[in-house]
């Protein structure tokens, strides 16, 4: 066995484990999240203390801090990630070719990376405009909704 493949082995694992334990966290968060908010509601129900509907939904609501129910309010989101994918492709772009001087065989999947990224991130961008677009024509008084 070489130490080539037991390197490249030991760093896929320690990936896969950092994702596992990453969305781990993730979920236990929400779980825990959740749960101190039925705790303080149960401490008020018992405590005999009147809710009111406003209050309860908001204390139960899985993303209140979000916000994202409104279409307008994802488009600076999607501005944003494509701003980032946008960079992050032209970054692996020039990446690709500093790379490839080293390890010619890495250049080629390494362009078609930083294409897709690119492309993924004039996506977002896209997506955010026709957004607003939605959005302002949802809003015009002479829509029809």
């Amino acid at each position: 066995m070489h130490i080539d493949s037991l390197v490249e082995a030991t760093v896929a694992a320690a990936f896969w484990i950092f994702v596992t334990v990453s969305a781990y966290a993730a979920i236990k968060y929400d779980f825990r999240k959740r749960q101190l908010a039925m705790e303080s509601l149960r401490a008020a129900i018992e405590r005999g203390q009147p809710l009111e509907p406003a209050v309860v939904e908001q204390i139960l609501a899985r993303h209140s801090e979000s916000g994202a129910d409104d279409p307008e309010d994802l488009a600076p989101y999607l501005q944003i990630g494509g701003i980032i994918t946008i960079a992050s492709g032209i970054g692996v772009f020039i990446a690709a070719f500093f790379v490839g001087q080293q390890f010619p065989i890495a250049k080629l999947p390494m362009l078609g990376a930083a294409a897709l990224g690119v492309c993924v991130g004039a996506g977002l961008l896209v997506a955010a405009r026709a957004l607003g677009r939605y959005s302002r024509r949802r809003g015009s008084p002479d829509s029809v909704a």
